[in-house]
């Protein structure tokens, strides 16, 4: 594995092996026998803001060896119109693998392409692939694995986490199913190319639930919709709460992997009933990306 940009470009064997490193070098943590990335210096490139991503890389990168340098598009002239590639082909001659949290997954594409170094996707507009190893990592902790089960994810149908989920579930073979107003559900130009019939499309969020393993939410605006209260006024009922949750298998779990609004996709109680879990999702992005990195440094 060179690079990872996205959980589409990954196969099932990848998805396993990185889930089954990250459980290691979580139960290796402080104790580690090697570090891979010692004498390294990896550049964290963020055009959007970040609690999880940003600590969780700048932790993982030092407990394998490596020393990260942070850079905001303030930092640095892509902030006034330097080309991506032009920034990539400075950086790959002067650091050893470059993490990108922006908009367009283009630049994560062109950054990997030029740079020469490994390159991994942190977040863009278009997939999410470090939080849904964190997430699968937890499903494997919480209920033993994905096989057999069945899963929904509930609120916007076309953003980012949907996405990821969905090229998950045509790797690997469980039963999605996602439920969103119909005019915020993917194109069908996107369900044609992922082409999976394990994974389905409702506007019924109950239908979704129903005798649903793991329940995942999100926030209903992605970042940079914050001003799309049209939008946001659809989701009423695609809210996680416990109603809701009456659907669900015995035993579920439910997922959001964070900033949380209380009141919005998920009912305070609810998050809280939950807390053990999502808290435990949001530890696993360190373990999960430790895993890629290590990956990426053999």
């Amino acid at each position: 594995m060179k690079h990872l940009l996205s959980i589409e470009a990954l196969d099932a064997q990848t998805i396993t092996n990185l889930i089954e490193r990250a459980s290691v070098l979580k139960a290796e943590r402080g104790r580690h026998s090697t570090q891979p990335l010692a004498g390294q210096t990896w550049a964290l490139i963020f055009t959007k803001a970040s609690t999880r991503t940003r600590v969780s890389f700048e932790v993982g990168l030092r407990e394998l060896g490596a020393a990260p340098m942070f850079l905001s598009k303030n930092d640095i002239q892509l902030g006034r119109g330097e080309p991506i590639r032009d920034t990539a082909r400075v950086l790959g001659r002067m650091v050893h693998g470059a993490i990108i949290r922006t908009f367009d997954q283009q630049d994560v594409v062109d950054f990997a392409e030029s740079s020469g170094i490994p390159t991994i996707n942190a977040l863009t507009d278009t997939e999410h692939p470090c939080q849904i190893l964190a997430d699968l990592l937890t499903i494997k902790e919480k209920l033993g694995g994905w096989d057999g089960r069945k899963i929904a994810f509930i609120g916007d149908g076309d953003n980012n986490m949907s996405r990821s989920w969905m090229w998950a579930a045509k790797h690997l073979g469980f039963e999605l199913v996602i439920a969103s107003p119909g005019n915020c559900q993917p194109p069908a130009s996107f369900m044609e190319r992922l082409n999976a019939p394990n994974v389905r499309l409702t506007e019924d969020a109950a239908e979704a639930a129903r005798n649903c393993h793991v329940i995942n939410t999100d926030v209903w605006l992605s970042m940079g919709q914050e001003d799309q209260h049209e939008k946001e006024a659809q989701f009423g009922p695609y809210q996680v709460n416990q109603a809701l949750l009456k659907n669900a298998a015995p035993g579920h779990i439910v997922l959001h992997c964070l900033p949380a609004y209380r009141g919005k996709e998920i009912t305070a109680e609810t998050l809280e009933l939950h807390a053990d879990t999502i808290f435990q999702q949001a530890e696993n992005r360190l373990h999960a990306q430790k895993a890629i990195l290590a990956a990426l440094a053999e």
